[in-house]
């Protein structure tokens, strides 16, 4: 405590300092906070809404703030500082710092307010919706964050903390300006595994493997609804405004009293909701319609404004009968959004309706489309350089590329047989040392020398396989443990940086030269596989290509040898269009209803 208070009392004297985004203590948590208090002048104020006890690691209970943003609020800290400096920081003992929390909260704290987006039908647009609404929210000012209280999905990040959340809510903390990304944005994933069952990731971490009935009859009416409610709470204690997505549809009558994604997350947040329909689909009017008709009436009042999204071409010849539906409803269509040409990381499958190659660039980079492809978002960094990408799942696919990636998959060994049987693993084989080939976490696996699975963990039964035999390393699933957690370090070859983040079950021995050396407290650690004179590269983790280095290292191969241009920036990319997409969102919407809908209003 008394270096606590040491800190504190060289903060007052240097002054406020307001954003410091080169804080050597701890990562921002949001842009734009005001740094001048990096060392709480409250500690430990014991607030249950602004913090925890937690075990240290010598057994006692220590205070845990890492997630309170409160005395990073420009105005607390104009209002802290100024107490302080009255009262004289020698005089201010605990009373006195006691007495200006106090006043501080009761002054500048309220909870939070929520605003769920609902969708008509899968795919309406929600995920994009509520990206757009946490820029266009954080660039008014206000402290926001995404909720979806359960999200199934094959594309997951890790947070700073090592918890697993769907890639969409990172994305979409991205757009709200948050640094740290945490699992409380996403308490419940589901990854399905095949035949009908998912690995249920709670608060980060995986809790088991389910089937529907199981799902919906134990853990949906107690760890579900617990979740759901211990997250909702946490974030409003926290947040301006929370942006709450519900999945599919909110009027699957069959299962209403058993979802929990959609109106019972509302009421437990006490979230007034904004319906989106995408235009495209067809018949938007009357997804709209049906969808509240088929709400019950009690939840129905809930529904404030409606939003006709992704409309391509003239949006006016919408107008007659957007004023037709606020009649037959009495509920506001809050705008018709023009379709945005923007470019971010897809949510779901959904994105491999049509072409299924991106991009037109000279160089033919070919993504084997697993059936349980993960994390296939990976791929998307390539997008931006002299790439045209396939995602190929024939092996006549195949011919004419210059780069090979083996993406991740939620079922490793079943997959692996499934590109035996097809023809996919010999087509890649007989292209071994002629172009470069790179697998990433399962498909890292499958290129060792053999998988085996004695207990059955990752298809359901015990088995045993020999890999592509690019590597001599083999894979083991012995125990239900899975490894999340961020990465960060160099490429070997070159020096050059490179980041990611390891979400994988079973252990690898690796018998190759490594790939990279990453940081690993309190020392180093090797990690990946590489023979660069046959041009085969393998690693755990997911986002390399997101890091410029190692883009400009692979695409060398790829180009043989030759210069790589400069690559441009990947966040930064997306953040340009998240900016985009709310500019396109802002123009199209009442905004003034929408905040009043928001309770925000200033």
């Amino acid at each position: 405590m008394d270096c606590i208070r040491k800190k504190v009392e060289e903060e007052v004297k240097r002054g406020t300092v307001g954003p410091d985004q080169s804080c050597p203590y701890h990562p921002s948590h949001f842009i734009g906070q005001d740094c001048t208090f990096c060392f709480c002048p409250f500690y430990p104020c014991e607030d249950e809404k602004l913090g925890k006890f937690i075990g240290s690691k010598r057994g006692k209970q220590v205070w845990d703030c890492s997630d309170c943003l409160f005395i990073h609020r420009k105005e607390v800290v104009g209002f802290v500082m100024e107490e302080i400096r009255r009262s004289g920081f020698g005089e201010c003992g605990d009373e006195r710092m006691a007495e200006i929390f106090f006043d501080a909260k009761e002054r500048f704290w309220r909870r939070g307010r929520p605003v769920m987006v609902l969708g008509a039908t899968s795919d309406a647009g929600k995920s994009v919706t509520v990206a757009a609404m946490c820029r266009i929210f954080h660039r008014r000012g206000f402290i926001t964050a995404p909720f979806k209280s359960q999200n199934m999905s094959l594309n997951s990040k890790v947070t700073r903390t090592g918890s697993e959340i769907a890639m969409i809510q990172a994305l979409q903390a991205q757009a709200a300006g948050l640094k740290n990304t945490d699992y409380h944005m996403n308490p419940i994933l589901m990854k399905p595994k095949g035949d009908m069952v998912s690995q249920v990731v709670v608060e980060g971490k995986p809790l088991g493997d389910y089937d529907v009935r199981s799902y919906y009859s134990d853990f949906v009416p107690g760890p579900g609804r617990d979740a759901v409610r211990r997250n909702i709470d946490f974030l409003l204690d926290r947040y301006d405004i929370v942006v709450m997505e519900g999945a599919g549809s909110p009027a699957e009558i069959n299962i209403y009293d058993s979802d929990i994604a959609n109106m019972q997350a509302a009421e437990i947040a006490d979230a007034d909701c904004v319906l989106v329909v995408n235009a495209e689909w067809g018949g938007a009017f009357a997804y709209a319609l049906g969808t509240v008709e088929l709400i019950p009436e009690k939840d129905r009042g809930r529904i404030k404004g409606i939003i006709i999204n992704n409309v391509r071409g003239d949006v006016e010849k919408m107008r007659p009968g957007a004023e037709e539906l606020e009649k037959m409803l009495g509920i506001p269509v809050l705008g018709i959004v023009p379709h945005a040409d923007v470019k971010l990381p897809s949510e779901d499958s959904e994105s491999f309706r049509g072409s299924r190659t991106v991009g037109a660039g000279s160089v033919r980079v070919a993504v084997v489309k697993f059936p349980r492809i993960s994390n296939f978002t990976d791929m998307d960094p390539l997008f931006l350089e002299d790439t045209a990408v396939v995602f190929a799942d024939r092996p006549e696919e195949f011919e004419g590329a210059d780069a090979i990636v083996l993406p991740g998959t939620k079922n490793t060994i079943s997959d692996l047989e499934w590109m035996k049987e097809n023809g996919i693993a010999a087509k890649i084989s007989s292209m071994k040392g002629k172009i470069p080939i790179i697998g990433l976490c399962g498909g890292y696996q499958m290129m060792g020398s053999k998988l085996s699975d004695p207990n059955g963990i990752e298809g359901g039964s015990p088995s045993e396989i020999d890999g592509l035999g690019f590597f001599e390393n083999v894979t083991r699933w012995e125990v239900y443990d899975k490894c999340v957690r961020q990465a960060r370090g160099e490429i070997i070859a070159t020096g050059g940086d490179v980041t990611g983040y390891e979400i994988h079950m079973g252990e690898t021995d690796v018998r190759e030269k490594p790939l990279f050396s990453l940081e690993r407290f309190p020392g180093t650690v090797e990690e990946g596989s590489l023979r660069e004179e046959e041009m085969l590269f393998g690693t755990y983790l997911h986002g390399v290509f997101d890091t410029q280095d190692f883009r400009r290292y692979f695409l060398s191969f790829v180009k043989g040898g030759r210069p790589v241009a400069e690559s441009v920036d990947y966040q930064e990319y997306v953040d340009i269009n998240l900016d985009k997409l709310a500019d396109v969102f802002e123009e199209a919407l009442d905004m003034d209803r929408m905040m009043e809908i928001v309770g925000a209003v200033r």
